[in-house]
């Protein structure tokens, strides 16, 4: 269990630090990634942190999964995070950064974002990535670090190495920053 998991709790949505969360997902999803979660009640809120209790829910109506014509052979129920995948603690160590090398170098444009509220994986850390990488490659900064806009409001910031590889935050966004 890292040093930030224990100080920061299962009950602070590490994907989106501003959010609540609900409980009862925190808890499922831990008990793949790290053993033994804690409870604790559910507090009210205006914003439906639960929505992925009730996706389960949904998804495992039979009459759902009929109408999906979903093949559930062998499959005991839908869940968000399950051990089907198998995650090891020391894959989810193996660095991107080769792939990522691999596609600048073979001319793909790569965007790396991350939100600003995500302590999962930091921007912090994003940006490191793509600051050793622009160095590895002699990438030289073709546009320095700076805020970009939406609309009127500050949207995040960005900073662009040779014309093949990009740096951005989104600002207010956390883990899933798209949505």
């Amino acid at each position: 269990m890292s040093q930030v998991t224990k100080e920061t709790s299962r009950f602070v949505d590490k994907y989106d630090v501003t959010l609540d969360v609900c409980i009862s997902s925190v808890l499922m999803q831990s008990q793949v990634l790290t053993p033994s979660p804690n409870s604790t009640e559910q507090l009210n809120r205006a914003l439906d942190v639960c929505v992925e209790d009730e996706t389960m829910n949904y998804l495992n109506r039979k009459d759902v999964q009929k109408a999906m014509h979903a093949q559930l052979n062998g499959v005991p129920k839908w869940t968000v995070c399950s051990s089907v995948l198998e995650y090891k603690q020391l894959d989810l160590q193996i660095p991107t950064i080769n792939i990522v090398g691999a596609l600048v170098k073979s001319g793909i444009p790569v965007l790396v974002y991350s939100g600003d509220q995500d302590s999962v994986i930091p921007l912090t850390g994003s940006r490191t990535l793509v600051h050793r990488l622009a160095k590895r490659l002699r990438l030289n900064a073709t546009v320095p670090y700076r805020v970009w806009f939406q609309g009127k409001q500050v949207g995040g910031w960005t900073q662009v190495f040779g014309d093949a590889l990009s740096f951005a935050t989104i600002r207010g966004a956390s883990h899933e920053a798209p949505f």
